[in-house]
């Protein structure tokens, strides 16, 4: 009997980042409708659209949109209401009046520790569901804690990694990495390190993807 081929699918991703929200639920419809899915794993990795926005509690969404597009807060209102429409579609019920831009960093830095716990899915999971429908802010501490306890990670662990810089190479290796595998922005997946799918694409392309990867790993193997 030969061995059960195996799928790993990595994906980049930022979590304030609502296409990623839109994406990671398609992979997940795709995955449902796979025939071979639970012979894949999926694997979270960091990745930041802006690096150089200034850390703390951060802005409103619509304001600091409209200062980084230089459109007005009706453009940046109208672009957002698209966007919301497409992740209702997907069963995501996004709240662009709440929601606030903040440096991700830190909060990458905390999805690495909840990795280092076996938790870095549910972890992701999390902080998009904070971000952009629950109106949290990702630039403060004790809210990053909190999300963090929520699905298991240890309180006093959050805290003293967040105080310091661990996990700070993890996710500046994930950023680098996505920039060496040729990614510009997010989401992005690669899977079994040859195929590449960008953007928050169709379910069906990534069930293409999927089966495509399948077909190549089983073929490997013989």
């Amino acid at each position: 009997m030969s061995e059960k081929t195996s799928i790993r699918v990595e994906v980049w991703s930022d979590v304030v980042c609502p296409w990623c929200y839109i994406g990671k639920r398609r992979l997940e419809k795709a995955l449902a409708g796979f025939e071979h899915a639970d012979e894949v794993e999926v694997v979270w990795r960091s990745f930041q659209l802006d690096p150089a926005y200034p850390k703390g509690p951060g802005r409103p969404v619509y304001e600091a949109l409209a200062e980084k597009t230089g459109g007005s807060t009706a453009q940046v209102r109208a672009m957002t209401a698209q966007v919301a429409a497409l992740a209702e579609q997907e069963g995501l019920v996004y709240d662009f009046d709440r929601a606030t831009m903040a440096n991700t960093f830190d909060a990458h830095r905390l999805a690495q520790l909840a990795k280092a716990h076996g938790l870095g899915a549910e972890m992701h999971e999390r902080l998009l569901s904070a971000q952009l429908t629950e109106g949290e802010s990702l630039g403060d501490t004790e809210t990053l804690v909190r999300l963090g306890a929520e699905v298991g990670v240890p309180a006093d662990e959050a805290r003293r990694v967040l105080a310091g810089d661990e996990y700070a190479a993890d996710v500046a290796a994930d950023i680098r990495e996505a920039r060496t595998l040729g990614a510009t922005g997010v989401p992005f997946f690669v899977l079994d390190r040859a195929y590449g799918v960008s953007g928050a694409q169709p379910v069906e392309t990534f069930l293409s993807a999927l089966r495509q990867a399948h077909h190549h790993s089983g073929a490997a193997t013989r």
